[in-house]
């Protein structure tokens, strides 16, 4: 149970848009309360952090905040460091690159941190492109497996698409995986290359900006109608049956 009136010193995991979308339209007014509360974060990049706090509240002040880095040059050996303002009765804010924190995201190993010490972990109400892709593209969405990259090498990826495919038509469970922006038209081309006919693939690009596009066609149909460019638009991928 929330605590409404953030009394309680605890570890709370706020939700950054997934681009240069308004806060209002996919962030609850209640963040803002919490986050206003707030003055030490785990972040995954202090300035893209300082900017996301800003644009949520311009008056926000900044510079009485303590940010601790969690990104991948991070010394994980801190992480326990980072929860200490807790038991000071300060809460600590975890706010990532984009999305829900701890999701595919480094902020896991800090809320598992929490847990193992018995902090209070409290998950904030935000977006998720995997749930929000899951939801738009009409495949599976009662068991679904999120894969992160995939392989780079042609070979690795093939096999590994084939792999995931045969969970996807064997278990009926629906497979995700993502790729960086500028190797999206590759991964199109791979799975077209590697996949059955009759395989349901969903790209989903841009959720929640003013550049989304959602699509599910099969792999037969795809290869006649092709994949618009997508080269700097983040999109996550899915198969299913």
């Amino acid at each position: 149970m929330i605590d409404n009136n953030n009394t309680t010193p605890a570890l709370y995991l706020i939700p950054v848009t997934l681009g240069d979308t308004p806060h209002e339209n996919v962030l609850p007014s209640y963040n803002a309360q919490v986050v206003a509360d707030i003055r030490h974060f785990v972040v995954e990049e202090i300035r893209t952090a300082r900017r996301f706090l800003r644009r949520m509240d311009r008056e926000f002040p900044i510079d009485d905040c303590t940010f601790f880095e969690m990104g991948k040059h991070a010394d994980t050996s801190r992480f326990a460091e980072y929860l200490s303002p807790i038991a000071k009765g300060h809460s600590v804010g975890v706010i990532s690159e984009a999305g829900c924190p701890a999701v595919a995201d480094p902020g896991a190993d800090v809320v598992s941190l929490a847990q193992k010490r018995g902090i209070r972990v409290i998950p904030l109400v935000g977006p998720s492109s995997m749930i929000l892709a899951v939801m738009a593209s009409g495949l599976g969405g009662q068991s679904f497996a999120f894969n992160g990259y995939l392989p780079v090498q042609d070979g690795d990826r093939a096999k590994r698409l084939k792999q995931l495919e045969s969970r996807a038509w064997a278990e009926g469970q629906t497979q995700l995986f993502i790729e960086t922006p500028y190797r999206n038209r590759k991964m199109f081309d791979a799975m077209c290359a590697s996949l059955r006919p009759d395989t349901r693939m969903c790209i989903a690009a841009g959720i929640t900006t003013s550049d989304e596009w959602i699509c599910t066609q099969t792999i037969r149909e795809w290869k006649r109608t092709g994949m618009p460019d997508l080269g700097k638009i983040p999109a996550i991928f899915l198969i299913g049956r």
